[in-house]
């Protein structure tokens, strides 16, 4: 088992190490402010001139859908480096959702469906979102999903609610794939749910509100609640089949959870990072922060939940592009526990070192607070993935 990353994977780490230095931290401050701007001016949801901007800079220099022809030993890194700034996954065409859905179409679309949306969303010319969760059952069993997809003649026709549904507030988003029932008295539970691909335009689409995280609307990205009334969509938008969303979503959910824990990797280590340098700037009773015991504890505590995590995910990883995605299953539920529990350990102790400018939007500590902490809840609870690792240990 050699984890050492790949002479491609290292030359990629030190061009985005680069590329976030000279450009992405720079505009930092540049992107909170055209956010509040746009906030101010009645369209949070506005696209950023600085993402846009970011993106061109990106492509230009060949850091563009590194996901895409990388193993996930190969990637993992890059994306601890990308995810260190709330900004640098799209400037990269790398974010969540879009790295997921443009997967699926990579892996399970048809000639058409590839043409009118993988190639627009590999562009960066559009956004796009999955919808799966229902605010009327417990979605943590995607098996309850009540949404219906029913053939008639040439065309689906789609009934249901959904929420959560990141990105879809975003005006550049302009598919979703929808997860509902096709045949809901199948006596496998998990061959009842299909995904279908349904324009954000179609008519029966509602975008009723966007969720607030925290109190915050978290745009321009967010999360809306959309409402399906009669929508009526081409047979030829199904994905894969009738009867295989579930299939579709494994292939989909185990690179994405590798993505999302090394991004929150990224973040924690930004955070320590914040930390030393604000402890080291601060006195109290007449000694530096730094020197404190607790304050020295809390950094060697951070160092080690940091360092084993990412040792964890990285196993993950391999096995996946070794052995495959069934077979790691319990390596890929335990790093979606242990990454966000993790970051959200080492968040709080730099909170605690910044004092009350750590809770402010001084920093970017309350923001990835917020962030990493609905990730105990996306792509699966903690408790199921617990559940699932307690239940494999017991077979084993």
């Amino acid at each position: 088992m050699d984890f050492s990353y790949s002479p491609k994977t290292k030359e990629l780490q030190a061009q985005l190490a680069t590329f976030m230095q000279d450009h992405v931290y720079p505009a930092e401050a540049a992107y909170h402010a055209e956010v509040a701007a746009n906030r101010a001016a009645g369209n949070p949801w506005r696209a950023t001139g600085v993402v846009e901007g970011m993106k061109a800079k990106a492509k230009d220099a060949g850091l563009w859908n590194l996901f895409m022809s990388l193993s996930n030993i190969d990637y993992a890194p890059l994306c601890e480096v990308m995810g260190r700034s709330v900004i640098g996954p799209e400037s990269f065409n790398c974010n969540a959702p879009d790295t997921g859905n443009m997967e699926v179409l990579h892996r399970y679309g048809t000639a058409e469906q590839k043409a009118r949306w993988l190639e627009p969303l590999m562009a960066g010319e559009i956004r796009s979102a999955f919808a799966m969760t229902e605010p009327a059952v417990a979605s943590s069993d995607a098996t309850n999903i009540e949404a219906r997809i029913e053939r008639d003649g040439g065309d689906y026709v789609i009934n249901g609610r959904k929420w959560w549904t990141t990105g879809a507030p975003d005006p550049r988003c302009k598919v979703l794939i929808f997860m509902g029932k096709t045949d809901p008295s199948n006596a496998n539970r998990h061959k009842q749910q299909s995904m279908i691909l349904v324009p954000m335009d179609a008519p029966g689409v509602k975008l009723l509100r966007a969720l607030t995280v925290f109190g915050d609307d978290d745009a321009p990205h967010g999360h809306g609640e959309i409402d399906f009334t009669n929508v009526r969509v081409p047979a030829a938008n199904m994905l894969l089949g009738e009867g295989r969303g579930f299939e579709i979503a494994q292939g989909r959910l185990g690179p994405g959870r590798i993505h999302h824990c090394m991004r929150v990797i990224g973040m924690a280590e930004r955070a320590l990072e914040m930390m030393c340098a604000r402890v080291k700037s601060r006195v109290t009773f007449g000694k530096p922060v730094a020197e404190r015991t607790v304050t020295l504890e809390r950094i060697a505590n951070a160092r080690i939940l940091i360092d084993q995590t990412r040792l964890l995910v990285l196993n993950a990883a391999w096995m996946m592009d070794t052995v495959g995605n069934k077979v790691a299953r319990k390596e890929i539920a335990m790093i979606k526990v242990a990454a966000p529990n993790m970051a959200l350990q080492v968040i709080d102790w730099a909170i605690q070192a910044h004092g009350a400018a750590g809770v402010s939007d001084d920093f970017a500590l309350a923001s990835m607070y917020a962030k990493v902490r609905t990730l105990r809840l996306a792509d699966g609870p903690d408790e199921v993935h617990r559940n699932q690792i307690g239940a494999l240990e017991l077979a084993r």
